[in-house]
């Protein structure tokens, strides 16, 4: 049942993407995930990783809760697809990485501006390959956080699935954090965050490699994922960074201090700039369609 409905959802994702007359009127799932998070964060952040763990387990209670009712409403099938292509995020991701690359168009500045929509380090100082690395990093990483992980628990938990990992994945982005307020009370998050997504990590990379049929990507991500800070993030990275041909990670600056991390596929091409931008995206759009594809044959068979 959840793999016939996440065909309609995908596509619906795929098509109307996050439509800013809808979502200027009311608040977006994510959105209320999110002030709920904020709200737990304010009341009950006492420092320690027992309130934090206690504080996301009534959380994840409440979100699957949320969708088994929901599923089951009349007509639960048609609110569990539309729920799914809203927490889908391919038209949205395509949407803000292309704006790097217009951005770059333009100069580096515009790239600059740009790209610190969507990632977390430093930007002021980054070079047009800079702009470009951050970019596609960013696609690579949110691709598999934004589309393939919400679709494998929507399949493997349908409603309830894809409530669950978009929580824990907001409340990842908000709370999981190693700083002094968020390092304790955050924990949960994060480690169940990195669960989560251990498995749509590594078969992100897997749909990326065989969407191209690269052996060049397979042995990227297999000698450099592991390289990566992050146990998930390096997979599709480097699968990318295979595809493309290009390095990506190395080092970059967060909050004014320059930090020394490997790059990822570090004999690929390092001037990069508005074509291998495009480049990344094209390699979503063909993974996209793949996953499609697959999810009809799931339906089929």
């Amino acid at each position: 049942m959840s793999a016939a409905l996440l065909i309609p959802a995908l596509l619906l994702d795929g098509v109307m993407g996050e439509p800013k007359w809808l979502w200027s009127r009311v608040p977006h799932p994510a959105v209320l995930m999110g002030r709920l998070i904020g709200w737990c964060d304010t009341r009950f952040n006492d420092g320690t990783r027992a309130r934090g763990a206690l504080v996301l387990a009534a959380l994840v209670l409440a979100a699957g809760l949320a969708g088994w009712l929901i599923a089951a409403l009349p007509l639960g099938w048609l609110w569990s697809m539309l729920l799914a292509a809203i927490l889908l995020a391919q038209r949205s991701l395509v949407a803000h990485v292309r704006a790097v690359a217009d951005g770059l168009r333009y100069g580096v500045n515009p790239g600059r501006r740009a790209v610190a929509m969507i990632v977390g380090r430093d930007t002021s100082a980054l070079d047009e390959s800079g702009v470009a690395r951050a970019a596609i990093e960013s696609a690579a990483e949110n691709f598999s956080d934004g589309v393939v992980a919400p679709a494998f628990w929507f399949l493997v938990a349908g409603l309830p699935g894809i409530l669950i990992y978009k929580l824990v994945n907001t409340a990842d982005s908000m709370i999981g954090y190693r700083t002094p307020r968020h390092e304790a009370f955050g924990w949960a998050a994060a480690r169940l965050d990195d669960v989560l997504n251990y498995i749509p990590a590594r078969l992100t990379a897997g749909l990326i490699a065989l969407a191209f049929w690269s052996a060049r990507a397979v042995d990227v991500t297999l000698q450099d994922a592991r390289l990566h800070r992050s146990p998930n993030a390096g997979w599709p990275e480097a699968a990318m960074a295979g595809v493309l041909d290009v390095a990506l990670s190395g080092p970059r600056s967060y909050h004014g201090e320059m930090r020394e991390f490997p790059f990822v596929n570090a004999g690929g091409e390092r001037e990069i700039g508005v074509a291998e931008i495009e480049a990344a995206i094209a390699v979503l759009w063909r993974v996209w369609w793949m996953i499609l594809g697959l999810t009809g044959v799931v339906v089929l068979f």
